[in-house]
């Protein structure tokens, strides 16, 4: 009997049972927290690739808790909230922990990731507009981070927003370029300002030449449609120099520094991390 046959006249293993019960645990956790409001921002740098002691901007990732106060893996949730009410309750926090951050700051520029599914959700608007009317410059010191794959969801509501909050000085950043599918009309349309390289392209660029000539070709489309270019996981110096000779704009990863709950706002010195 074929294997996935036996496997639907036995049901599921234990195996099978103990991680959908781990994960529906997870979930659970993870809502709460959300409802409690239990959740914070890691901030990462993202470095001039010409100056790499300079920040540029930094990235707040939300960080959510579980009731011992450790911090949950957002590979653990992230993509079954998603779908969810949680989920735009959470780029709801994201936000407003950011617009709070920005006011407080006004020295840093700050990106936070934005899942498209909120970009109309009316809670999600009204922390916009709250945090932004207080201070205007909040709004041009904001970077709002899309994935690629999020944005291909609803193209033409990315679009649209994009036109009508870029004209408040907001940036946009297309997360995670070359992960998924962008039909090359929407990334024509979509005007981001900021093309952030996915890390497959980028982990031991310096030795591998099929990512430099990939990569250079990313780098010129975005330098057709006038954007930024942010290289994600850079980890060695070496690859961070090959992409400042490549001519990558900004460098992120644990080579600058790993997203710190505590916010960095300082010069930094590059640090070899092994990986």
């Amino acid at each position: 009997m074929p294997y996935r046959a036996l496997r639907k006249t036995l049901g599921p293993s234990p195996l099978d049972t103990a991680a959908q019960k781990r994960d529906q645990d997870i979930l659970r956790i993870v809502e709460d927290a959300v409802n409690h409001r239990e959740v914070r921002l890691a901030f990462q740098p993202v470095v001039q690739a010409q100056h790499q002691t300079q920040v540029a901007f930094y990235e707040g990732l939300i960080r959510v808790t579980d009731p011992t106060g450790r911090i949950i893996p957002a590979g653990q949730f992230i993509e079954s909230i998603e779908e969810r009410e949680s989920g735009r309750i959470l780029d709801c926090l994201a936000l407003e922990h950011g617009l709070r951050v920005l006011a407080q700051n006004p020295g840093i520029r700050l990106a936070i990731n934005l899942s498209a599914r909120s970009i109309g959700y009316p809670k999600w608007r009204k922390v916009l507009e709250r945090g932004t009317s207080r201070d205007p410059s909040v709004a041009q010191r904001l970077i709002l981070e899309i994935t690629e794959a999020s944005a291909m969801l609803v193209p033409e509501l990315v679009v649209q927003a994009m036109r009508d909050l870029q004209r408040q000085g907001i940036s946009f950043a297309l997360d995670d370029f070359g992960a998924g599918y962008t039909a090359l009309r929407y990334l024509r349309e979509f005007q981001f300002d900021i093309l952030k390289i996915d890390g497959q392209f980028i982990r031991g660029i310096a030795t591998d030449p099929d990512n430099q000539v990939l990569t250079r070709a990313i780098l010129a489309i975005a330098q057709q449609f006038d954007m930024f270019t942010v290289a994600e996981f850079v980890e060695s110096a070496p690859d961070a120099h090959m992409l400042g000779d490549l001519g990558v704009d900004f460098l992120q990863g644990y080579y600058f520094g790993a997203p710190s709950v505590d916010p960095p706002w300082r010069p930094i010195t590059p640090t070899r991390v092994v990986h």
